[in-house]
């Protein structure tokens, strides 16, 4: 299996078992704080699937109806997950607001604290596993996704305080983490949503990402200048457009022969996919 399905595949199984552990104690003693933190752990389910099968797309090879490639299906499917993120914030919200309002009361006890230990400490696991694998490979689902569990790490977390609370006498603790549930999830979902519309809408790259461009280029041989330099994001990497400045003198073959040396520089950057260099002549072309 390759590295990248991995952390998707664990967090399938991890989130199916966690779910069904939350909702199964949730409804036993009726706890909305475990009822919305296994609905969460269940989106997590949905949007893992969905994942897997954007990067599936994603990484297909160019064809003649997508002459760049496929990745922008990444970031759509990543912006598609924070989507969802927010109609499951706003179901828990309202369930949560409902409780406190008729002031719905329940019963804690040890077997409800403990599922919401293990759920912090596999969340966080998953957490981990998956955002390294992410960032390694610069694969915004991945992120997304763990992100996602990273949500639920600090959801049940709230869950465990709010539990804690009724336990000790606080009768609306169970209700209030609910809500602090919510809250965490429309947090979480507008950053992956704003971070994936830029990938969406071709966003140009930060300005140390430009220079770096910049050095590459000029550290070639024969390259005495660059201008119009243009970046954007295609899904999640970049694609570079440049002219650079070569002396006279020298011979088609040569000047092409550079050109082909910046080009080869500058895809060795982690996040460029493809560079498209332009030749002019110094003092000559424009």
């Amino acid at each position: 299996m390759e590295e990248i399905y991995k952390p998707i595949w664990v967090s399938i199984i991890g989130n199916v078992l966690l779910a069904v552990i939350k909702l199964i104690v949730g409804f036993l003693y009726s706890s909305i704080a475990l009822i919305s933190d296994g609905v969460h752990s269940l989106s997590d389910v949905v949007t893992s699937v969905a994942g897997y099968f954007g990067i599936k797309v994603a990484s297909k090879p160019p064809d003649k109806d997508h002459p760049f490639g496929h990745s922008r299906f990444e970031p759509l499917v990543a912006f598609l997950i924070g989507e969802a993120l927010l109609v499951v914030a706003y179901e828990i919200g309202k369930d949560s607001l409902l409780r406190l309002l008729h002031g719905e009361t329940i019963e804690v006890n040890s077997v409800m604290l403990g599922v919401t230990v293990v759920s912090i400490l596999a969340k966080e696991l998953m957490f981990r596993y998956s955002v390294y694998v992410g960032r390694k490979l610069n694969s915004q689902i991945l992120i997304a996704d763990a992100y996602h569990h990273r949500s639920d790490v600090l959801s049940s977390v709230a869950v465990l305080i709010g539990l804690g609370l009724q336990k000790f006498g606080f009768q609306y603790g169970d209700a209030l983490a609910g809500l602090v549930v919510a809250v965490f999830l429309v947090k979480v979902s507008l950053e992956i949503i704003l971070e994936n519309v830029g990938y969406l809408t071709g966003r140009a790259p930060s300005f140390e990402v430009c220079e770096e461009i910049k050095r590459r280029a000029l550290s070639v041989p024969n390259v005495l200048g660059i201008h119009d330099l243009r970046a954007h994001y295609v899904g999640n990497r970049l694609h570079v457009e440049l002219h650079i400045e070569v002396p006279p003198n020298l011979s088609l073959k040569e000047a092409h022969d550079v050109s082909e040396e910046v080009k080869k520089r500058i895809e060795e950057i982690p996040e460029v996919e493809r560079a498209f260099v332009h030749v002019d002549i110094k003092g000559v072309t424009e």
